[in-house]
């Protein structure tokens, strides 16, 4: 079967990582910008889109330094709201079906309460949803680089808002220097009260992040995981345990965790059966779409046909939902795989 990246849109998809402040139209940003007094690098929309579209960084950390714009835009609960709503639009025009959206409500802070930066997003979602049907869950994040006590913070928020549609806690930001191991405390509060796990690891620091998501955070799935194959016998307990990786191709490029995307492990990770889902990470940042990934792994990677369903498979039983839901949305999405063709 020839593909294209027409059919790969028209295909249904998941998402499991993506930031929602990486993810704002350019044009939304403009709009906003003068609201809260924020200089832009460029002050058209397709200027703009370049200008945020992360190239060359040496690192994690050199790429993190481009939220510093989206986030100073994001501090009323106006434009969260709108923000959310339209990145619901935007995913859900490409067949997305399911996504699960992820930030820090305490970046958010400074211009509304918690309270108010964690609904304002849930607002946007449930317009979204009304008039798509696209299916929303939200992870809070810790960040790496703040106190533990704030990522204990999030943690007692994503419980309290388990019921409005968050699904999970994860712990973002720099991983260098800044171990996971540290905000244990937010891990063990979500875990025991019922809330899903996941952790940012193996992408700015190696084999050893990822061992302190699984070992001291008891994650379930792994945000990037890109470096596990410097370690044989982590990457044996990531197939043998059927853990997750959370990969971003064009992301991973961009931070410098990889040389290019036809180097990237996720061929060597598939072809030895372990659970790998494609995300987009940054949408913004990585001038990327969900459909666009899936072409550069058919691309780049020369998956299939057949592997690019089974990652789509693999994104939606990955899905931190509850288990009649994903079994129902999963029977739904093999049949279409099946009439798309």
């Amino acid at each position: 079967m020839t593909l294209t990246r027409e059919l790969l849109k028209q295909l249904p998809k998941a998402e499991l990582h993506v930031h929602l402040d990486g993810c704002i139209r350019p044009q939304t940003m403009l709009d906003l910008a003068p609201q809260f007094g924020v200089s832009l690098p460029a002050d058209d929309a397709d200027a703009l889109a370049l200008a945020m579209c992360v190239r060359n960084a040496k690192n994690l950390e050199e790429y993190l330094e481009r939220y510093e714009f989206t986030l100073a835009v994001m501090q009323s609960r106006e434009a969260m709201e709108r923000i959310a709503y339209e990145f619901a639009i935007d995913t859900a025009a490409e067949n997305t079906r399911y996504v699960e959206v992820r930030y820090c409500p305490a970046l958010h802070t400074p211009g509304l309460s918690l309270a108010e930066a964690i609904e304002a997003p849930i607002e946007g979602f449930t317009r979204a949803r009304t008039e798509t049907g696209i299916e929303i869950g939200i992870i809070i994040c810790g960040l790496r680089t703040l106190p533990p006590s704030t990522s204990y913070d999030m943690a007692k928020a994503a419980v309290d808002y388990q019921s409005e549609g968050v699904v999970a806690f994860d712990l973002a930001g720099a991983e260098l220097g800044h171990p996971a191991k540290d905000h244990v405390r937010a891990f063990d509060h979500a875990l025991g009260n019922g809330l899903a796990i996941t952790c940012h690891a193996g992408e700015g620091w190696g084999p050893e992040s990822v061992w302190q998501a699984i070992n001291d955070c008891r994650t379930q799935r792994i945000g990037h995981g890109t470096r596990v194959l410097e370690d044989a016998a982590l990457e044996a307990y990531i197939i043998e345990n059927r853990l997750p990786l959370e990969v971003c191709l064009t992301s991973n490029v961009h931070t410098n965790a990889v040389a290019s995307v036809a180097e990237h492990p996720i061929r060597r990770y598939f072809d030895k059966d372990c659970v790998v889902t494609l995300s987009t990470d940054s949408r913004l940042m990585d001038n990327i779409t969900l459909t666009d990934e899936y072409w550069a792994a058919h691309t780049e990677l020369g998956f299939t046909r057949e592997e690019i369903d089974q990652l789509i498979i693999n994104s939606f039983e990955s899905a931190f939902l509850p288990d009649d839901r994903k079994t129902a949305l999963v029977a739904d999405v093999r049949q279409e795989l099946k009439r798309v063709q």
